[in-house]
């Protein structure tokens, strides 16, 4: 059979015999990585830059290339375009796809582009452009979380809670601590994504198949034209690398763990049993049954989203796991995960605005953070301040605390004469010790939460994430290289 029969495949030369039909639908990309469109255009305009300044192109010839590649992205880059990208007849691939479209507008220029160039180090780059964009876009929603945090934090201004351990109640804490421990978390995820964007910031272009470009092309006007710090170093592992995606994915395994964790307790604190605080109708259903109901859809849906991200990094981890170098056709299997997380931005921005919305009950949670004997660790540091070893601090406050169960009080509804059964060192400066007040402010430690260190806290956290939604990704990624 004539290789016609293959006609407008790239790499049709060798081939005499036709594709079985199913395993040719079977095996194309385009139904998913139409997603590269703009990427892809951005990767070949530049292509073309470095192939101009290598005199295989003419000034003129790269013009062209260039003003049709913007009129490809014109034509195909709305939603109704992407439409027409993904169910194209003939492409196998985006790259095909461009190719194809470039040689109705140019002619036989448009085959022209390929020169010096493979799809290997095409998808390679167009997946790092992808994922740095994508990291842009999720870091600028922790900022939005994180600040929401903040000014909840602020709102509440000197509210207390418990604080709980194994969900039991341990010790009371002012609100907005408890909301900036969310804060940390939010900004560690933006840190670690960001250091994931400056190690996956080398440019694969000019690595050819496998081996490296056959012309002499200037990598580095590729590279500084997408935005990358330098052109990736070896062509073998720049055409067979994904472990950016990998990282890019458990990075994000580690922003849905946070939110599930934030998401879980809400659910609870939104129950009557807490109380604690009262969901906004703006993000809650109602039962088709019980008309009373308001149901927290929103929290459970992100508790339940994580298990999709986790399940796109262990899917990419099973890819790669003893794939031999350099580029292998499993690699196409790596793609679909890494679209597949793209909800990550939008849920950051649903529970921003869920979390500004939160209305906490105050009054609830103060009566809850002032029983319990949440006090007891306050009580045992009183007597460690009247020289009293903690182990026997510890349990002499302990032998008090089964005193109050079983008389039916607080530790400050003891008398003094019942405290002293348990050490002499009880005074009545021990009631002033134990007040919901003097127990937060014992916690007066960085990071603990006295009122003046969690307002430093907020202040602190406030200035992070101004700098982190004023900095540009491409600088930061740069910055940490």
């Amino acid at each position: 059979m004539s290789n016609e029969q293959q006609s407008g495949k790239m790499w049709s030369g060798r081939f005499r015999d036709p594709l079985d039909p199913e395993f040719e639908e079977w095996q194309r990309s385009i139904v998913f990585d139409w997603r590269l469109l703009f990427e892809e255009i951005a990767a070949s305009k530049a292509h073309a830059s470095a192939l101009s300044a290598a005199g295989i192109l003419s000034k003129a010839e790269t013009v062209e290339l260039r003003s049709a590649l913007d009129a490809i992205v014109v034509e195909f880059g709305s939603n109704g375009g992407s439409v027409a990208v993904r169910d194209h007849p003939a492409a196998e691939d985006i790259h095909h796809f461009v190719e194809l479209k470039l040689v109705e507008r140019v002619g036989q220029l448009g085959l022209k582009l390929h020169t010096g160039r493979s799809r290997n180090e095409q998808i390679a780059t167009d997946l790092r452009l992808y994922v740095r964009a994508e990291i842009g876009r999720v870091v600028d929603g922790l900022a939005a979380w994180a600040s929401a945090l903040v000014e909840q934090g602020r709102a509440a201004g000197e509210a207390v809670m418990p604080s709980y351990t194994h969900l039991q109640r341990a010790e009371p804490v002012l609100v907005a601590h408890w909301l900036l421990a969310y804060v940390e978390m939010a900004l560690r995820d933006a840190d670690r994504l960001l250091d994931c964007a400056a190690r996956l910031n080398f440019c694969p272009l000019g690595s050819g198949a496998v081996a490296g470009a056959t012309l002499p092309l200037d990598r580095t006007i590729a590279a500084r034209e997408l935005g990358f710090r330098a052109p990736t170093a070896n062509s073998i592992d720049a055409t067979s690398d994904r472990d950016f995606i990998l990282e890019y994915l458990n990075s994000l395994v580690l922003v849905g763990l946070h939110l599930s964790r934030f998401a879980e307790e809400i659910t609870l604190f939104a129950t009557a049993e807490f109380g604690f605080v009262t969901l906004p109708e703006a993000f809650s259903t109602g039962s088709s049954a019980m008309p009373q109901k308001k149901n927290p859809d929103l929290t459970e849906l992100i508790r339940a989203k994580v298990g999709r991200i986790n399940g796109a990094a262990q899917s990419v981890t099973m890819q790669l796991k003893g794939l031999p170098l350099a580029y292998n056709k499993d690699m196409q299997e790596t793609q679909e995960p890494a679209f597949s997380v793209g909800f990550v931005p939008q849920m950051l921005t649903l529970v921003a605005r869920f979390t500004a919305a939160l209305q906490f009950n105050r009054d609830r949670m103060s009566e809850a953070a002032e029983s319990g004997y949440l006090n007891a660790m306050a009580a045992a540091t009183y007597l460690v301040h009247k020289g009293v070893p903690f182990r026997t601090a510890h349990e002499k406050v302990g032998q008090a605390v089964r005193f109050a169960i079983a008389k039916g009080v607080e530790l400050d509804g003891l008398t003094i004469d019942e405290l002293r059964q348990f050490g002499s060192e009880f005074g009545q400066d021990f009631y002033a010790a134990v007040t919901l007040d003097a127990t937060l402010e014992c916690h007066d430690v960085i990071g603990g939460t006295a009122r003046n260190r969690v307002s430093k806290a907020l202040d602190r956290a406030a200035e992070w994430i101004a700098a982190l939604a004023n900095q540009n990704v491409a600088e930061a990624i740069h910055a940490g290289s």
